[in-house]
């Protein structure tokens, strides 16, 4: 196994479930020192004590609510501060929908704009300073294949994760000189419980798995895929199955993207 990240000091947000959690154990196979954050401070616990197990050197839980916006400089601080630095920050977490445009009540709109986009832009915005004093460093967000069409039922999911395309597209050109380098994950279907704590219209949770995304990979298996973007530094990398055809339907032949994004079974 490739030992890439061997005592490279790498903070995971999201890290409670689904890619972050498979990416982190990835990682601690890698003997990585880890930061984990996440709402869940219990879960997060038992996320750090399997990445020990599998041979993380050190890792150091910092739960978080990453709506809450005014507090994510100081977040970081304490990040950067418990290990001196950070060689790469993965902007996993995120919040996704299930309600259309019309009925989705506008609080919800926010909130998944606050955690998916500016949560990540701020963090991203206080640690690149840092990076760079240091001497360069490696940023990742995940986005998704609704980064790049629009998807019923997603209106707020897909604002966000078009919007992250554009912030961190244009870090990766700014401050290439700057030996920041800048990976865009964009997943498909992957087998995590992003449908369960999906918003509906009024902010309460889906609560359910919905059948397209059971049927799409796992998430160890995007872990992998997802960690060896990372050890090559790639710009971008698509994590799914047929699904990431419309990613290439949409680029080639627009109004066949169209037609079919009409006829998607959302849930």
């Amino acid at each position: 196994m490739s030992k890439h990240f061997d005592n490279k000091i790498i903070w995971v947000t999201g890290a409670s479930s689904g890619i972050g959690e498979s990416c982190v154990y990835e990682l601690a196979k890698q003997h990585a020192k880890l930061i984990l954050t996440a709402l869940e401070k219990d879960i997060l616990e038992q996320v750090r004590k399997k990445c020990l197990q599998l041979g993380a050197q050190e890792v150091f839980v910092l739960p978080a609510d990453l709506s809450q916006l005014e507090s994510l400089e100081q977040l970081v601080e304490t990040a950067w501060g418990h290990f001196g630095t950070i060689d790469l920050i993965y902007n996993n977490a995120g919040i996704s929908q299930r309600s259309t445009s019309i009925e989705t009540d506008f609080s919800v709109f926010r909130k998944i704009m606050d955690v998916n986009l500016f949560a990540s832009i701020i963090l991203t915005k206080t640690i690149l300073p840092k990076m760079i004093q240091n001497g360069g460093g490696q940023i990742a967000a995940t986005t998704s294949i609704s980064g790049k069409f629009g998807f019923p039922l997603r209106s707020a999911y897909c604002a966000s994760k078009h919007a992250l395309y554009g912030f961190f597209e244009t870090v990766a050109a700014e401050y290439f000189t700057d030996n920041i380098r800048v990976t865009i994950v964009c997943p498909g279907r992957v087998q995590t419980n992003i449908s369960f704590y999906a918003l509906e219209k009024d902010g309460k949770p889906h609560g359910k798995l919905d059948p397209g995304q059971a049927k799409g990979v796992t998430s160890q298996q995007a872990a992998k895929k997802i960690v060896r973007a990372f050890e090559r530094k790639k710009p971008e990398v698509l994590v799914g199955k047929t699904e990431l055809l419309m990613v290439y339907i949409k680029r080639f032949f627009p109004n066949l993207c169209r037609k079919l994004t009409r006829r998607i079974k959302t849930m």
